[in-house]
């Protein structure tokens, strides 16, 4: 009788059985030779599924690129008018757009600007002094476009005017910085838009934007980024209002390039340094400072090139299928944009990493 107390018993060793590695080449030998059933043709299946994966990958490449060289006709009734236009983008659009047979309206800031862009372009080109931090100013361009285009109304309006300073530590900065820049390159453009409108929707035409990869992912303090996402917000929804009227709405998003809005930075920061309290120089400290302004002023990896910026303006403005978005620039497109789509994680090592230390960081940080 047993006793179930006690644990079983079972007489004989049991021992793990052997596998060699000669029993396993013939385990696999014959699975080669004597494939299951259906194995062949889920082999098939696989490389079909791949091989139409791919086939529409083809079809949608070559799509697109037929689709993205379809540009629209009668150009030299096609009005553009265009904030910014002093130097840098806004110059060499307006000059592109020139060559191209388009309407230039261009809206410079100092007579300098206007005549310089005058004397370098054919009469296609008018040129007007606009402030975009000034409402009257606005409404005065608005009236001089409505005599230009006629009964024709806006084909395109290029919000390209911008600057950058004050660019700086938001520990450096007061409110009015922050006032300076959103007032030129957020609510300058919002007031120039609402009051162009009307044209634009008259003539079914292109509201494009110039935001920044600094719209994306944010790379240093100021009221520069902050103003480049609210335009990615306020392009967005004027996209989707619009949408009915026939009016399509492009961002332009740059990456590093040497252009006027940058020239100021080293006076700017000398000034914000030079205000800031003692116990602040303190803690940031004087190699911080320099090391700061060596960032802006020594970057070699950005270009003078401006033709792949404008070239994505002037795509916006001709084609017959406009892009949503037009990342430029390598490190926009292969650093800041990818890392805008990762955990926030990755962009804050990034961007510490890329920064000077602060004198008074703290220990073991």
């Amino acid at each position: 009788m047993i006793n179930a107390t006690q644990p079983l018993q079972i007489k004989g060793s049991m021992t793990k059985p052997s596998f060699s590695v000669r029993t396993h080449l013939k385990l696999v030998e014959l699975i080669e030779t004597n494939p299951p059933p259906g194995a062949e043709d889920f082999t098939g299946e696989v490389l079909a599924m791949w091989i139409y994966l791919a086939a529409l990958l083809v079809v949608y490449v070559l799509s697109r690129w037929y689709r993205e060289r379809q540009i629209i006709e009668n150009m030299a009734k096609k009005y553009v008018f265009i904030t910014g236009c002093d130097s840098g983008f806004g110059n060499q659009l307006a000059r592109q757009l020139d060559a191209r047979g388009l309407q230039v309206l261009a809206a410079c800031l100092t007579q300098k600007g206007a005549e310089q862009l005058e004397n370098t372009t054919s009469e296609r080109v008018k040129t007007t002094i606009l402030d975009v931090t000034s409402t009257e100013s606005v409404a005065a361009a608005t009236e001089w476009v409505k005599q230009q285009v006629g009964d024709e109304g806006l084909w395109g309006l290029v919000n390209n005017a911008g600057i950058a300073c004050p660019l700086a530590p938001n520990e450096w900065l007061n409110k009015a910085d922050f006032v300076k820049v959103l007032e030129v390159n957020l609510l300058g453009a919002v007031d120039v838009t609402l009051h162009l409108l009307p044209l634009l929707r008259k003539g079914q035409g292109r509201l494009v934007n110039v935001s920044s990869m600094a719209g994306r992912l944010v790379f240093g303090g100021g009221g520069y980024s902050p103003s480049k996402f609210a335009m990615e917000a306020f392009s967005d929804s004027l996209r989707r209002e619009l949408y009915p009227f026939g009016v399509k709405v492009s961002i332009i998003e740059p990456g590093g390039f040497k252009t006027g809005i940058g020239a100021p930075v080293p006076d700017s920061l000398k000034m914000l340094w030079s205000r800031l309290p003692d116990e602040v120089k303190a803690i940031y400290g004087e190699k911080y400072f320099k090391a700061f302004m060596k960032m802006f002023t020594n970057n070699k990896t950005h270009t003078n090139n401006y033709y792949p910026v404008t070239n994505a303006m002037e795509h916006a403005l001709i084609s017959c299928y406009p892009r949503t978005r037009y990342a430029v620039g390598w490190d926009a497109k292969y650093l800041f944009i990818p890392l805008s789509f990762l955990p926030a994680s990755f962009g804050d090592y990034f961007a510490i990493s890329y920064f000077p230390r602060p004198a008074g960081v703290l220990s073991g940080l």
